[in-house]
């Protein structure tokens, strides 16, 4: 895997000289943030992990708002701000956070931080090889730096944080952790905010641009933040001419083929597979999947979908068994069969005779190194996708011992298929099940490719009876948590 770091500075370090000749309006922008955190547990989703506190930088913009990145403050329990060149720290809160597109406003109700700040205004996105300069509280430092560099491209780049592919702006300016929420200035106007660094090349990163900005501060004009919106569609590139000529693909025309479409998403019902997609809203998409995007550049034409909000409508140019066609979806967010990586929220998980039970996510998956993870759960986050009857995909994390389930101790990352001869296809389908047993049995049958199709079998009266025992033995406060 590419590895790509998000900017976040975990510990303090001594103060050093900041740069002489800063712009002092934007100086009077910069903030640095402080946050104490507290982490879910995903192996045992009953607690949560030890508190944790670490910085990143953001500015301020109208409306007495703090910019900065969400995963500056991902699972806050508290936030503090301090102005650049102030000693004070102010108490703020976080009003809204994009986790999908790594932005979050914070308020500090207290008049007296504003006073010498200077509110930054949105400028336009920069062209390939424009100056900027990068402002933030990176590691090494407590006062503000300043670093400069151009602009190598604007493209869609993964977001390490969401695990979304968004426009972003790659420049060569120094960027490093605690740079993370940091503005990005071109002309002294905002036109991108720092995130993530490329750790294996050098001198590479990244800062989510303006127009990303602007469309999550239209989302929460409403006063609620409601998600990118996705046409839930894998596709495949139309660059081979024997392909396209199969499809029915004509000269002069272009896009991609449907492979498959998720189950709930925009698309679904509207665009099947097999359909070449040939436009959306007019723009023409190229066999390779671009579209036009200033002048000679091209990005992914995912970027059209993600620049709507929730509820838009999209027409979509298809081209259905060689006959063109246009079709029009209602634009929302979706998730994979695998969801995450997710924040601000418990996980899900039921313990039954003392196993336990939780919906395969990518924050349960990043328990293992990256190489441990088994290839069947790479496989479900990669091409994964719902069903109407199957929503999520549930794994028994792990077995707290118990002589109702000896045997079965060393059970770990099994995904389950059945219960009582009844398919899983969510949680409460899990719950659901153990109220049926097979006769004086609960016979729950594994994944072919996690456990080789094996079977747990308990005793139905002894595993009800040892579920309390277990709940007192461990310390666990319920069985279950659903919401």
């Amino acid at each position: 895997m590419k590895s790509i770091l998000a900017l976040l500075f975990l510990t303090s370090a001594p103060a050093w000289a900041a740069p002489r000749g800063k712009e002092p309006r934007v100086e009077k922008s910069v903030v640095r943030i402080f946050t104490v955190f507290r982490k879910p547990d995903f192996y045992q989703p009953w607690q949560m992990a030890a508190q944790d506190s670490a910085s990143g930088s953001g500015c301020v913009i109208a409306g007495n708002r703090i910019l900065t990145n969400a995963h500056v403050v991902s699972d806050q329990v508290f936030v503090q701000a301090r102005r650049a060149g102030d000693s004070a720290r102010y108490t703020a809160r976080v009003e809204y956070v994009a986790h999908d597109s790594e932005l979050a406003v914070l308020k500090v109700d207290d008049p007296a931080f504003y006073k010498e700040t200077v509110p930054l205004e949105l400028g336009e996105l920069p062209e390939q090889r424009d100056g900027v300069e990068v402002y933030g509280f990176p590691e090494g430092g407590d006062d503000l730096s300043v670093t400069k560099g151009v602009v190598s491209r604007i493209e869609v780049t993964p977001y390490t944080h969401s695990d979304r592919e968004l426009l972003t702006i790659q420049t060569d300016a120094a960027i490093n952790p605690g740079n993370s929420g940091g503005p990005m200035i071109m002309d002294g106007a905002l036109v991108g905010v720092s995130f993530q660094m490329d750790v294996e090349a050098q001198n590479v990163g990244y800062a989510v641009p303006v127009p990303v900005i602007r469309r999550f501060l239209r989302d929460i004009e409403d006063g609620r933040y409601d998600g990118i919106p996705e046409l839930g569609v894998r596709f495949q590139a139309l660059e081979n001419s024997a392909l396209r000529e199969w499809l029915g693909v004509k000269p002069g025309q272009s896009g991609v083929r449907i492979s498959t479409v998720a189950f709930g998403s925009s698309a679904y019902g509207v665009v099947l597979p097999g359909d070449v997609l040939s436009s959306i809203d007019g723009v023409k998409i190229s066999d390779d999947g671009t579209i036009p995007f200033r002048r000679s550049e091209r990005v992914l034409f995912s970027h059209a979908v993600f620049a709507h909000q929730k509820g838009d409508k999209a027409k979509l140019g298809l081209i259905r068994g060689g006959s063109p066609l246009t079709v029009e979806v209602s634009l929302a967010p979706s998730d994979g069969l695998v969801p995450g990586p997710t924040y601000g929220s418990r996980p899900r998980y039921y313990v039954y005779a003392g196993l336990v039970f939780t919906p395969l996510t990518r924050n349960y998956v990043d328990n293992w190194e990256w190489d441990d993870v088994p290839t069947t759960f790479k496989t479900y986050l990669e091409f994964g996708l719902p069903s109407a009857e199957r929503r999520e995909r549930i794994v028994l994390a792990h077995v707290l011992p118990h002589a109702a389930n000896a045997g079965y101790h060393e059970f770990r990352g099994i995904i389950i298929d059945e219960v009582n001869g009844r398919p899983i296809g969510s949680i409460e389908d899990l719950i659901e099940a153990f109220r049926h047993p097979e006769g004086k049995f609960h016979v729950i049958r594994t994944d072919a490719l996690t456990d080789h199709d094996g079977r747990i079998v308990l005793d139905a009266a002894a595993a009800e009876k040892a579920s309390a025992e277990v709940l007192a033995t461990y310390g666990i406060p319920a069985d279950r948590h659903l919401r």
